[in-house]
């Protein structure tokens, strides 16, 4: 299955989905209920490659998890303290968050431990992490003064810092906010722009103290965590790529218990400046996230406007918000969007490239992307180069295009998302795997 074959949706699509549980929340469970003590399980858990990698990496460290099913675990943690060095190299396949967020837990750690990963995660910067963390004591080896994994942590007794961020990333924060639990004294982050707060949103939920000033979070080293349990709502930027798919073949689609983090559903405030409405209720949640059922009714779309600011709402949508650009009446502009240069791919490279050869007025100019539309898109054989949010944003266009689409190298699909295909099938879209 490496390449897959998509032909123009004809008919009405309609249905009822539920997702599996969100990417962030997942990883974040896995490592809280490791690090918490006592006893917490977790319902609707991402069964996907990038979570699996994080529960090995913690079973690896000496953590007590067991799976139930493939979206439950249960895991019996010791405390902050009773993490193990672990037998052998850790490697996060092709996991970012997974990479970033230990970093930040070993800092704390008495021992020496290795990460590495896949050629793509090793591809990618770690200095902005790792710069921080040894502003707070812990030691790193590594290419390029620890810039690229295969890195090794020699952790110990951390001092508290107040990290300024020079640009706005949910990870570098969470990494040293997880370091500060091990830490001397109160550390502090401050952004330019108030990025993700998932891991704030744990701590306090298992029960530490953070404190929030703006765009100013701060936590007091030296606290514990004890053991929750809860259901993780669904993933909304994996249901980004149906949400697209509603607002482009103006399917009939009920969204059920989706994550509704305010700092996660920037794309939904970009549709309804496209002129599409969100109809939302809330859905019951009991754990750190809130969570809503929805549904989307489309007019024309109209061109929209991304300044820099909105991106850390929204960074993992645009692939397939430049999709729904090509769709939409006028010129859509996505202002510096310089954080998609270092995912698993260029995504501006990919995403434009692509989009282009399925004959899209698209282009960036430095980190800037310009789409003109409406502009009817046509088939052919396009690639992945290996990100899952390239791929399915491909594969999305294919459902409009005329003629048929191949998206080549589609197993990247796998880490974030392996359910995809079979939700597509279940709003009766076939596709063809080759």
């Amino acid at each position: 299955m490496s390449q897959v074959k998509i032909k123009k949706v004809k008919h009405a699509v309609s249905g009822t989905l539920l997702f599996p549980g969100d990417k962030s929340l997942s990883h974040r469970a896995i490592i809280f209920g490791s690090l918490a003590e006592g006893a917490s399980s977790f319902t609707n858990l991402l069964s996907a490659e990038d979570c699996i990698c994080t529960r090995e990496a913690f079973k690896n460290l000496g953590v007590k998890i067991c799976s139930v099913s493939p979206s439950e675990i249960q895991i019996v943690g010791r405390g902050l303290h009773a993490l193990k060095a672990p037998k052998k190299e850790i490697n996060l396949g092709n996991s970012g968050t997974a990479m970033r967020l230990l970093l930040g837990i070993l800092a704390g750690c008495p021992f020496r431990a290795t990460l590495t990963g896949d050629p793509s995660l090793s591809s990618r910067p770690m200095r902005r992490v790792t710069d921080y963390l040894s502003q707070m004591g812990a030691v790193f080896e590594g290419r390029d003064n620890a810039n690229f994994a295969p890195i090794t942590v020699r952790g110990g007794d951390l001092k508290a810092i107040d990290a300024k961020l020079p640009v706005p990333s949910a990870q570098v924060k969470s990494a040293i906010l997880l370091a500060s639990l091990y830490a001397n004294g109160t550390t502090s982050v401050t952004e330019p722009v108030l990025s993700r707060d998932h891991t704030e949103n744990f701590i306090e939920y298992f029960g530490g103290r953070v404190r929030r000033q703006g765009l100013k979070v701060s936590v007091e080293g030296g606290q514990s965590l004890k053991a929750r349990s809860f259901e993780i709502p669904g993933d909304i930027s994996s249901a980004a790529f149906f949400i697209a798919i509603s607002v482009l073949l103006r399917a009939k689609i009920h969204f059920r218990h989706l994550l509704w983090n305010p700092t996660r559903t920037g794309i939904l405030e970009v549709l309804k400046r496209m002129g599409v409405s969100v109809h939302a209720e809330s859905s019951d949640s009991k754990g750190p996230e809130p969570a809503a059922d929805f549904y989307l009714e489309t007019r024309d779309l109209r061109a929209f406007e991304i300044r820099k600011e909105e991106l850390p709402s929204l960074i993992d949508e645009i692939p397939i918000l430049a999709v729904l650009a090509t769709q939409a009446e006028g010129t859509s502009i996505i202002h510096e969007a310089d954080e998609l240069r270092v995912k698993e791919t260029d995504r501006i490279h990919s995403i434009v490239t692509q989009l282009a050869a399925m004959g899209a007025k698209i282009k960036a100019e430095g980190n800037t992307i310009t789409i003109e539309g409406p502009t009817p898109l046509r088939g052919a054989a396009v690639d992945s180069f290996k990100d899952h949010r390239t791929a399915m944003s491909l594969v999305v266009a294919g459902l409009i295009a005329e003629s048929e689409t191949i998206v080549r190298d589609i197993e990247c699909i796998n880490t974030s998302f392996p359910d995809f295909f079979h939700l597509l099938g279940s709003l009766g879209i076939e596709v063809f795997f080759k």
